[in-house]
């Protein structure tokens, strides 16, 4: 301020700019570190999937599946079978490609590839969806009728997303594809939602609470078949909002949140990890 400026002088717009840097600021760190934490518990998932599936499909142990997925190897159902094969095969695409389509580096720097990148990713999507669709509809799937439905639905967001992003990309609608794309990471990332909510509810009761282990129904895990992809996906809606006000205390409220949810997230992973997907690296 100058020697002559007085008080009076300086405008609200400008006491609240720095709040407002602040604040934004805060919000892209606390996105950042729920991101980055989500993409290392995917990679994580990846590598079990790998490890697991992987190693045992190459020496023709495909009822060793059976072992953490009940129904998962049928014998006689080649086709079936092949089907939750592919799915396995483009869920690993998914989490490594979304987790390479997310760095902004990458799109800076290799546009062609973070292209070619996203078109693989979307068809991953798309037969991941269908190949999950396929499964509730022709198998005999863990699960009651609601979570049934609850796949169903999320199979069904992924195809309607993946849709959407492409059109946007195609019609250079950056900014919305952008957004698209996020909507159809967090759809395509119900299944591991699903998981380290799993564990992380297992972990805070210390057991199976609101649900049958045995025939893995019940009242929580309808719950759980709906909220892992409904949750993130109203989160990332709040997100954007929070981005787009005019008032920064939205901002930070939504950055707090984030660093908020991100704790038991990061509880759930560490769960899964040592005790769904360690045992069997």
């Amino acid at each position: 301020m100058r020697p002559d400026q007085s008080a009076s002088t300086i405008t609200p717009a400008a006491v609240r700019q720095p709040s407002s840097e602040r604040y934004t600021r805060f919000l892209r760190i606390a996105a950042a570190g729920w991101l980055g934490a989500a993409v290392f518990g995917q990679l994580l998932f990846a590598i079990y999937v790998v490890a697991f599936y992987g190693r045992t499909a190459a020496q023709g142990r495909y009822t060793a599946w059976n072992q953490v997925m009940p129904h998962g190897y049928v014998p006689g159902s080649e086709a079936l079978n092949a089907v939750l094969a592919m799915h396995l095969l483009f869920a690993v695409v998914m989490m490594i490609g979304g987790a390479l389509q997310l760095l902004p580096a990458l799109r800076r720097h290799a546009p062609a590839f973070h292209r070619w990148n996203g078109r693989l990713y979307l068809l991953a999507a798309a037969i991941m969806a269908g190949g999950g669709l396929a499964m509730v509809c022709l198998r005999d799937t863990p699960g009651d009728a609601s979570q049934h439905v609850a796949i169903s639905g999320n199979a069904l967001l992924m195809l309607a997303f993946a849709g959407q992003a492409w059109r946007c990309a195609r019609a250079r609608r950056i900014e919305e594809h952008r957004r698209w794309a996020m909507r159809l990471f967090l759809a395509a990332s119900g299944v591991w939602f699903f998981r380290i909510g799993l564990m992380f509810w297992l972990l805070l009761n210390r057991g199976p609470v609101g649900f049958d282990p045995d025939t893995f129904a019940g009242p929580f895990l309808t719950f759980l078949a709906f909220a892992q992809y409904l949750l993130p996906l109203a989160v990332l809606e709040l997100y954007f909002r929070a981005q787009r006000h005019r008032d920064p205390r939205r901002r930070l409220a939504m950055a707090v949140g984030l660093g908020a949810l991100t704790l038991p997230m990061l509880a759930g992973i560490g769960a899964a990890f040592f005790a769904m997907w360690l045992p069997h690296l």
